[in-house]
This record gives C-alpha cells, structure tokens and sequence, in this order.
C-alpha cells in the first residue's frame, strides 16, 4: 500500500484546492489494522489502489514502518485531526457537508455540535450508519444534496466500500472514512489526553477503555512481522 507522505498540513493545502476545484477526492486514513486487512483480501487492496486519491498514515505503526523500511514519513495524520480541520476550513468558507454512521443518538449529537461551533456549514445532511450497502437510496439521498463534503463514520472496509461506490454517481465532493470518530465529536467518548497523544499512545489508551479491543490489536504484532519480512528483501 502506498502511503502519500505529506504533513497534515500539506494535506489540508491539497484538499483545500481541490475540493475548490470540484475535484472528486477519496481520502483513506489507513492504520496498521487497514494495511493488514488489504493485504489479505485482494478486493479492498485493489480498491484502494484504483479508487483512493491520498492516503495518509493514520497510526503511529505505520510511521515506525516507514522508518523501518526506510521510507520515513514525515508524520502521522489522523482521521480525526483531518475532519476537524476539515470542518474549520468549511466553516470558513461557507461549505456544505454530509454526515453519515454511528448510532442515531451519536450521529444527532455530532450534528447538533455542528451546528453550534461551526455556525458557517451548510448541513446538506445526516442519517446513522445502520443500512444495507446495497440500499441505493442511502447514496441518492446524498447525491440529490450535492455536499462539498461527506464524511463517513462507518468503519472499515464498509465505509471504503460505500464512499468509492459514491464517488463515481458525484459529479463533485471530497469523501473520507474517518471509523470512529463521531464518537469522540460527539463527547461519548473521549480522546486520550494530549501527552498520551504526544508519546503515540492513543492505541493503549483506547485499549484500557475498551478491553473489547484486545483482539483487534493482536493484529499489531502481525504487522510488524510483515513490515521487518518486508524490509528483508
């Protein structure tokens, strides 16, 4: 998987242009757990490669990979940081956006936080993340609104799936996939505090508060075997 090394930054210059272009944009934010599932399922690997215009490195692993590898990438993007930034840079200049996962009540509550710190974005619109892929009503309800942006919080690959499917029915709009993060928008859950965040320890910090996620991060040691595998040849 190849990883567009920029610095946060530089990625928001980049969407900036083009979203003011109308340029359709698939932005992925891809962790270790991504990179793992695309190597062992061909569809979402080639979908990524065929349909995602950046990808950033979303997860202190993959930077350690890079560096590894001898790739260094200058730093790690979240999901996360993006869309707030995202939502900064769309309130500024009066921009429309669509939202779309997570259960009713976090979706509503992302959506009335929206409304009040970001007085400036049109809310072209918002459903939960509970439908089938194949509803093709789901995506015509965004296609009629024609947003500038859409962001999904559906998790991956299903997220990937949808937001690639949409793009080629848009005529314009910058499409991520950011998991879990109206969850965090929303104040259901919290964010790691900032020193947690400064020495990279979100994961474990995640980990303590949801212990459920103890078999997600299993895949963690696999992707380091992979990437010093890879590094060896």
């Amino acid at each position: 998987m190849a990883f567009d090394n920029y610095t946060k930054a530089e990625f928001i210059e980049k969407f900036e242009n083009r979203i003011h272009q109308q340029e359709k944009t698939l932005v992925v934010t891809a962790n270790p757990e991504i990179v793992m599932y695309a190597k062992d399922n061909p569809k979402y690997k080639t979908l990524l490669s065929n349909e995602a215009d950046y990808i950033t490195a979303d997860g202190i692993g993959v930077v350690k990979a890079g560096e590894i590898l001898k790739t260094p990438i200058k730093e790690r993007v979240t999901g996360y940081d993006l869309f707030l930034d995202l939502l900064n840079m769309a309130n500024q200049k009066h921009l429309s956006i669509y939202l779309i996962g997570a259960k009713q009540e976090i979706i509503e509550l992302a959506v009335k936080r929206v409304r009040e710190e970001y007085p400036n974005i049109s809310l072209a619109g918002y459903r939960n993340g509970y439908f089938d892929l194949d509803d093709q009503t789901v995506q015509q309800a965004i296609i009629d609104k024609a947003p500038d942006m859409v962001f999904a919080a559906l998790g991956f690959p299903r997220q990937e799936y949808f937001l690639a499917d949409l793009k080629h029915k848009l005529n314009k709009g910058y499409l991520m996939g950011i998991g879990g993060s109206f969850d965090v928008f929303s104040g259901i859950t919290k964010r790691a505090p900032v020193w947690m965040q400064d020495l990279h320890l979100e994961w474990f910090y995640r980990l303590l508060k949801e212990p459920t996620r103890f078999k997600r991060m299993l895949v963690l040691p696999k992707f380091i075997q992979e990437v010093k595998r890879v590094g060896k040849r």
